[in-house]
């Protein structure tokens, strides 16, 4: 019997699996009214600190947005899985320049051959200096302003936009309606006078802290002090702070190692997923959990007289 069927009763597991729908739903039109009032607060307010304010919140719900994306790329969303698609799209992937079966192609893949040469995500990550730790502080620290400076963001862009255009399977009818959406929202900006407000309230966030904000998430997931010979120690779970599930976190977004035992289980279940597994105490002892992004995280990641390592391979301690 092996380790993983040890440890969730699978009467449990298909409850924590039903789909509840009119959450996301809710999750999704929430996200929505958060940008829209960040954006209102800071028209109202004509004072720099509440731009940088809603910088931040509109950047974290980007990120949001792309949490939820990732839920119907396992077709967590509703049942139907083309309306899920069609919406996901709309409302989500699209408005942050992304496409749900396009990330679904590569998800889908990381997670068939986690932290292997066939893992999509490792193999473009493998050598690439941001993702080769132990790192000396002041590098980490550059790390981070090359986002806010957008040179990293542009830089992540292109890469992720290259990978997903070497699998893309969209039809011509699918290119010709995500075009004209984009389209219409110029045509909708123009007539209006808002493209100092996109710039300002879309542009903006999306090229300096959303980035950064993945950038974290994808080093907390599966990079750092991680032991890649143990299924438990290979991908990393986070407590966060209140205020880092704002922008690190949306959405249990944390509970990654969980999320790769069980994906099927929808992010609004991955909390109390998370409690009914460290009931187990082979579960409870090798996972790896780490307290904190700006603390845990960090100091797993970041060391004042690292070494200068050779960019080729993530590090395993």
């Amino acid at each position: 019997m092996s380790v993983k069927s040890q440890r969730i009763d699978p009467r449990e597991l298909k409850r924590l699996s039903v789909l509840q729908s009119h959450r996301t739903l809710l999750a999704i039109g929430f996200d929505w009214v958060l940008i829209a009032g960040a954006i209102a607060f800071s028209k109202y307010m004509q004072h720099p600190l509440a731009y940088f304010a809603a910088v931040l919140v509109i950047a974290g719900r980007m990120h949001a947005f792309g949490c939820l994306m990732h839920e119907a790329a396992h077709y967590r969303i509703i049942k139907n899985r083309t309306i899920s698609d069609w919406m996901s799209d709309l409302l989500l992937a699209w408005p942050i320049m992304a496409t749900v079966d396009g990330y679904r192609m590569n998800h889908l893949a990381h997670h068939q051959h986690t932290n292997t040469d066939d893992d999509p995500d490792w193999a473009a990550k493998l050598g690439m200096t941001q993702f080769t730790f132990p790192q000396k502080v002041w590098r980490g620290v550059v790390q981070l302003l090359g986002y806010l400076v957008a040179i990293n963001s542009v830089r992540d862009i292109l890469h992720m936009a290259k990978r997903i255009a070497k699998h893309d399977r969209s039809t011509r009818t699918y290119k010709l309606l995500r075009i004209g959406f984009y389209a219409a929202a110029a045509v909708i900006f123009s007539v209006f006078g808002l493209w100092t407000d996109v710039t300002l309230y879309w542009l903006v966030p999306f090229l300096t802290f959303f980035c950064l904000f993945l950038y974290v998430r994808s080093v907390a997931e599966h990079f750092g002090s991680m032991d890649y010979s143990d299924e438990l120690g290979s991908s990393r779970t986070v407590y966060p702070y209140l205020w880092e599930k704002l922008f690190f976190a949306p959405h249990n977004i944390n509970y990654h190692l969980e999320h790769h035992l069980y994906p099927g289980v929808p992010y609004y279940n991955l909390p109390e997923l998370h409690a009914v597994l460290m009931k187990n105490p082979t579960y409870a002892s090798r996972a790896h959990i780490t307290r904190g992004y700006t603390t845990g995280l960090a100091s797993e990641c970041f060391a004042p007289n690292a070494p200068l390592l050779p960019a080729h391979h993530p590090v395993s301690y």
